[in-house]
């Protein structure tokens, strides 16, 4: 206990690298958003019909991973909320990350969580489902008022329950007579809206704007801006910041993941007692950070993705390439072990191609001549990270039980 103490209080007794580091969160909203002055803009324009108690037309904003959807809608909302309070305008946003789990994972849980929103609390189950959309529409319809409803990673949605659950949300409006609501949506996915029922997609995308990505200069100045007020001066070493961005380049000008790269590498540093962020933190925290990301993408999917996933992790010691069919009658011994349904062998083609995207297996697709097609399959992930996800998928799947 006595050590532990000493630990602590010789932690206290050191400086801080940061001065404020939550300037290095993702949620922070920072007061200027660089290089999205135009989209910004027309968000605005878009959405300001709401400060006159109208209903501005739903809005649909895509783009790729960190290049500023989120961050420039939270932005427009704030000051919106803020100018409503000031002036007494009706107007309410509500925010739901659709990626969450308990959150948006069944459509009652959404409707739960917004009316939670309006400061009601519902059961998180037990209730029927038209009982909690009774107690929305009433919360929604009690005055005169305009909701903008923003729902981020609104594919994750689709993904869960289909899009019959946005049909009914776009379709609210005609049953309100106080109150309207908007919808916005903000999707990772490019082609997400175009899967859609023609129906929702119409209402959906009244208006449509994609955020490009960042090139490397750009996030160079972003993250500028965050060092100089995150961290101490003469802190963050030169050429830090270059490679940061050039990292973040590399992955299709993802900001945000850059800003978390510079966090992690400042807090390397201060763990090594170190009185500068150097270029060595900044490796380690990209190795940290990918790693990461790896057992954060296969945790978060289906079980049946893990399954095929063990299946690899299986062939693995063999120190060679294996094929699909290998894969497939490997997969189809651990579902019935697990007492899972098996899935077919062009699904499990799918899931292998999705694994190849995400860069947890290369997948080489070789001609067999009049017996079709094969994947050659090898891993992309040294031995620490292949026991760990093993464990993880046991412990998930309760294969050891």
């Amino acid at each position: 206990m006595k050590k532990m103490k000493k630990f602590f209080e010789h932690f206290l007794e050191r400086e801080s690298l940061f001065t404020n580091k939550a300037l290095l969160l993702s949620h922070y909203v920072p007061s200027e958003i660089l290089y999205r002055e135009e989209l910004i803009s027309e968000i605005a324009n878009i959405l300001a019909p709401s400060l006159r108690v109208e209903r501005p037309s739903n809005l649909f904003v895509y783009g790729k991973t960190g290049t500023g959807k989120t961050l420039s809608i939270k932005y427009i909302l704030q000051s919106m909320d803020q100018i409503a309070k000031e002036r007494e305008i009706p107007l309410k946003s509500i925010y739901v990350n659709c990626k969450l789990k308990r959150v948006a994972d069944t459509e009652y849980r959404l409707i739960a969580q917004i009316i939670k929103a309006f400061g009601r609390e519902v059961p998180a189950t037990g209730l029927p489902t038209d009982e909690v959309y009774n107690i929305f529409y009433s919360l929604l319809d009690s005055k005169k008022q305009i909701v903008l409803l923003v729902l981020d990673e609104i594919d994750q949605l689709t993904k869960k329950m289909g899009d019959e659950m946005l049909y009914n949300l776009t379709r609210i409006n005609a049953e309100l007579k106080q109150s309207q609501i908007c919808l916005i949506g903000i999707s990772n996915n490019l082609v997400f809206a175009e899967n859609l029922d023609p129906r929702v997609q119409s209402s959906l995308s009244e208006e449509e704007l994609i955020f490009p990505p960042y090139n490397a200069l750009q996030i160079q100045d972003i993250l500028r801006q965050r060092c100089e007020q995150a961290f101490a001066p003469g802190v963050v070493e030169p050429g830090v910041v270059e490679k940061c961005a050039a990292y973040a380049a590399r992955e299709h000008g993802d900001a945000r993941r850059a800003i978390d790269l510079l966090r992690v590498a400042g807090e390397l540093a201060e763990r090594e007692n170190s009185k500068t962020v150097a270029l060595n933190h900044l490796d380690k925290a990209e190795e940290k950070i990918e790693s990461d990301k790896i057992v954060n993408t296969v945790t978060s999917q289906p079980k049946q993705f893990q399954l095929v996933l063990y299946a690899i992790l299986q062939l693995t010691p063999n120190k060679r390439p294996f094929f699909t069919g290998e894969i497939y009658e490997l997969y189809s011994q651990v579902c019935k072990k697990a007492q899972f349904n098996v899935l077919t062998q062009r699904r499990i083609s799918d899931i292998l191609a999705e694994f190849d995207m995400l860069g947890i297996i290369n997948a080489k697709i070789i001609s067999k001549g009049r017996y079709g097609r094969t994947r050659e399959v090898s891993v992309s992930l040294d031995e620490m990270m292949k026991i760990k996800l093993q464990e993880l998928i046991e412990k998930s799947l309760k294969m050891n039980n």
